[in-house]
């Protein structure tokens, strides 16, 4: 067991009670907004991702969106919008969890995925959950941002910014 799991002893609590003491044992900044909402920042090497929890008691359905701060809404709607959706489309065909998609309201390029925490009346996200969903969102947010962003202000084609998005390099410069 972690020093993580030993300090939060529950087998599985509240969805967002979960998210709150895993945003906090990482001294990341959130706002709760009741017990179905919660909003953490968490600066990566690309971004700062605004990592939001969202809970449906109704559906038991816990859907956690990683906002990676690219935004398509100031580029033409043409030829790169086109091509921003055979990237993402490309991408999602890797993801085992989770998808990435851009949100037509304001043009926004996020990761999201649910959990359904179907488990009765004490249905609760435990901290193994909540750290491998918390932990594959913001992998493929860092795994895929240049990729989108060669595609939205490099001009390259989806398959050429993917390729060189996941070139890996050994050593460090």
């Amino acid at each position: 067991m972690t020093s993580l799991q030993t300090d939060y002893m529950a087998e599985s609590a509240a969805p967002i009670d979960t998210l709150e003491y895993y945003f906090r044992s990482h001294d990341w900044q959130f706002e709760r907004d009741g017990d179905d909402e919660i909003v953490a920042t968490v600066k990566g090497s690309w971004s700062d991702y605004e990592l939001r929890g969202l809970w449906r008691a109704d559906d038991q359905v816990l859907q956690f969106i990683a906002m990676t701060g690219i935004s398509a809404a100031a580029t033409p709607a043409g030829q790169e919008r086109s091509s921003l959706y055979e990237l993402l489309g490309m991408v999602n065909e890797q993801l085992w969890v989770g998808h990435f998609e851009l949100w037509s309201s304001d043009g926004a390029v996020l990761f999201r995925h649910a959990l359904l925490l179907d488990g009765g009346d004490d249905s609760g996200l435990s901290l193994p959950q909540a750290h491998a969903m918390v932990d594959a969102a913001i992998e493929e947010c860092e795994r895929y941002y240049p990729a989108i962003q060669f595609v939205l202000w490099g001009g390259k084609s989806p398959r050429d910014a993917l390729a060189a998005a996941l070139t890996e390099t050994e050593g460090e410069a």
